[in-house]
């Protein structure tokens, strides 16, 4: 397809300029998809702000990752898609061969292919992505809740590393979108899930997902507080982390019981440090772990968890906006007005 295209283009952290550029062109393994809907992102909004390292290389560049759309062009090699499909995948996928990949552990990959420009009119996915991390969507599915898939990829991946016990105490800190997705699914587990965030209206929209008690931080002691609201206030099973501020992950190490869990799920800047009590963390055998992105098998489960209603997506949808107000969306989403919004070329 030739042509111009419009599209939200990154020059510099504060500087994405809504402009037209040429529509890109797909390689023989490659397709291209004209974008139905994309969702806004915290890591969108960080990327906005101070750049991404591993995914804007060079400038200008498209930027966004969780989209949705349809087939408007296939290369000669590919024979998994057709013009008209509907679809949706990971914005990565990995090379099957590396080290880690190996290992079974895909996350980690050392060749991770990545998909950018999602806040465009048209994306090319690249060749890996196509042979293993894109899907049809469901009859039924929104385009709208089938761009949600990434970022419940994500949590799902956590959330299968996070043992978790039917009628354990689990404690969210984070009612952000990903934050929220913790709170679904680990009450799809069983759990009796503990929110806690700084936002009472986020914390008011927690119970929609299956949270039964919440925790405003900004009010009260959440350690203190969440603990009161456990056995012998003991403190949690398991706490998982979905802010990604080093303050909150050692929080989340002094909440949780002893033998307890802590995931710390949220990304920090680089170079950031915490500190923690080593005679706490030994005496009181407590296990930290941390859990980053998804894998093609998450990514598969999560279309389907959307797809059979399992997870709501419109819950997660507050509202829309064009193409060309993408930065007021995600802006929007700073302040934390709202969870998601979704972005409609």
């Amino acid at each position: 397809m030739e042509g111009k295209m419009k599209a939200m283009m990154f020059y510099a952290p504060g500087d994405v300029r809504f402009e037209e550029t040429n529509i890109p062109r797909p390689k023989d393994d490659e397709i291209l998809v004209k974008v139905k809907a994309a969702t806004t992102c915290g890591t969108d909004l960080k990327t906005y702000r101070r750049g991404h390292p591993s995914i804007i290389k060079s400038v200008p560049s498209t930027f966004g990752h969780e989209f949705a759309g349809e087939v408007v062009e296939i290369g000669k090699n590919v024979d998994n898609f057709k013009v008209g499909d509907r679809v949706v995948g990971g914005n990565s996928a990995p090379c099957f061969h590396c080290y880690y990949c190996n290992q079974g552990m895909y996350s980690l990959c050392e060749n991770l292919e990545f998909l950018n420009g999602a806040y465009s009119e048209y994306v090319v996915v690249p060749r890996q992505i196509v042979k293993y991390n894109y899907h049809k969507i469901p009859k039924g599915l929104d385009y709208r809740e089938a761009a949600l898939v990434e970022p419940l990829a994500c949590a799902l991946h956590g959330i299968e590393r996070t043992p978790i016990r039917v009628g354990d105490v689990v404690t969210v800190i984070g009612a952000g979108p990903i934050g929220l997705m913790f709170v679904k699914l680990a009450a799809l587990k069983g759990a009796k899930v503990i929110c806690v965030d700084l936002s009472d209206y986020r914390l008011q929209e927690s119970k929609k997902f299956g949270a039964v008690m919440t925790v405003n931080a900004s009010k009260e002691d959440p350690i203190t507080d969440v603990k009161a609201l456990t056995a012998l206030e003991k403190g949690p099973d398991v706490v998982i982390e979905a802010t990604g501020f080093p303050e909150v992950w050692e929080q989340a190490i002094n909440m949780v019981r002893p033998g307890g869990l802590v995931n710390l799920f949220g990304g920090t800047k680089k170079g950031t440090t915490f500190t923690i009590d080593c005679q706490l963390f030994h005496y009181s055998e407590i296990t930290i772990k941390a859990v980053f992105h998804h894998t093609p098998y998450h990514v598969k489960k999560a279309l389907e968890l959307l797809s059979d209603g399992q997870v709501d997506g419109k819950l997660f949808i507050t509202g829309e906006y064009p193409l060309e107000k993408t930065i007021d969306a995600l802006e929007s989403i700073g302040r934390q007005e709202g969870i998601k919004y979704a972005i409609i070329p």
